[in-house]
């Protein structure tokens, strides 16, 4: 993969916040070198990075090994980074950085503790992809529900064509309004969650370690975590990947769930332990499960999810339709605006 480089007039908000994080004078266009270490996902064809491009010399890559990263940023000014990890030993090795843009919700790729000591800022880009999460999730959910692909599956294999019957239904179909979903984190996609399944007529539980302004729409109600998922329908996480949460969704948490019961995962991976969840599908104690996320991304061959019953699981898509996207990339384009 070679680098693509352009040269552009400095904008007026970057070259502020560089002489803000950097005690010397602004950086010139012809020394600003940025380096993207990961820029398939964000960019596989349908989204050009004109607008980081104007901000100076740009070199991409669309992927890159944990032992490229160090020498594919050396020089770098900027680093834009989307999962490749940035621990403290590549901070370290590259003392001309000045500033990490993440190219997504969380920062958990970087770590910011040396990143500040370092003096190097950290950005991310939390508001870009809310309404494309929220829909997935409600995707998912009526998948679950209808299993719209699997008589569609049906339907073209000529079962329906042979049935005595002009209806038949290979799965129970279920019918949302009256259920109560329950949201854990209710930042700004969870509140987005919660205004759709409100608008399908389901009553909204959520919990949040901070209670903010309850949403105008009824029924709607707070909850400690085990009240949750002893009593809601449908479970949703959106909280974010924190020490004290890493596979707070264990076999404890998952006995407390109804067995008609159906819980969605497009945070963090990270925050279920899959042999857990695997267990309890494989027993019956859930109903079924979506995922779009896991603790290792790639879904590793070996991981029980994949045999579980009653499960749908996705390759960490919620957040990637075009537009969410371009939303994405013209937010990056903009660092330091504000």
């Amino acid at each position: 993969m070679g680098p693509m480089g352009m040269v552009r007039t400095l904008p007026k908000q970057l070259g502020w916040l560089l002489a803000r994080s950097v005690k010397t004078n602004p950086i010139r266009v012809s020394e600003m070198k940025i380096v993207i270490t990961d820029g398939y996902t964000l960019n596989p064809g349908d989204n050009p990075w004109d607008e980081i491009a104007e901000l100076g010399d740009v070199v991409v890559y669309e992927r890159s090994e944990p032992g490229q990263v160090i020498d594919r940023a050396k020089g770098a000014r900027i680093m834009v980074v989307n999962k490749t990890l940035i621990p403290a030993e590549t901070l370290v090795a590259l003392p001309e950085l000045k500033f990490i843009a993440v190219s997504a919700t969380g920062f958990d790729c970087v770590d910011v503790q040396v990143a500040g000591e370092q003096g190097i800022p950290v950005s991310n880009v939390p508001v870009y992809g809310t309404d494309s999460v929220a829909q997935h999730v409600i995707a998912l959910l009526l998948e679950m529900c209808n299993q719209a692909a699997t008589h569609d599956k049906a339907v073209k294999s000529g079962e329906w064509a042979a049935a005595p019957d002009w209806s038949f239904w290979k799965t129970p179909l279920i019918e949302l309004r009256g259920k109560t979903m329950g949201i854990v984190g209710f930042g700004r996609i969870g509140r987005r969650v919660g205004e759709l399944s409100h608008a399908l007529g389901m009553s909204v539980l959520a919990h949040d370690s901070a209670e903010a302004e309850e949403p105008g729409y009824q029924p709607f109600a707070w909850a400690g975590l085990e009240k949750l998922f002893r009593t809601a329908d449908v479970i949703t996480l959106h909280t974010p990947l924190t020490a004290d949460l890493v596979g707070f969704v264990n076999a404890d948490l998952l006995r407390q769930m109804r067995p008609s019961a159906f819980l969605i995962n497009a945070a963090r991976g990270g925050l279920i332990n899959d042999e857990d969840l695997a267990r309890a599908l494989n027993e019956g104690r859930l109903a079924g499960a979506a995922l779009d996320v896991v603790s290792i991304e790639p879904i590793r061959q070996d991981n029980p999810l994949l045999t579980a019953k009653n499960i749908l699981i996705t390759p960490h898509i919620a957040w990637a339709t075009r537009e969410a996207r371009k939303r994405l990339m013209n937010t990056v384009g903009k660092l330091g605006n504000g």
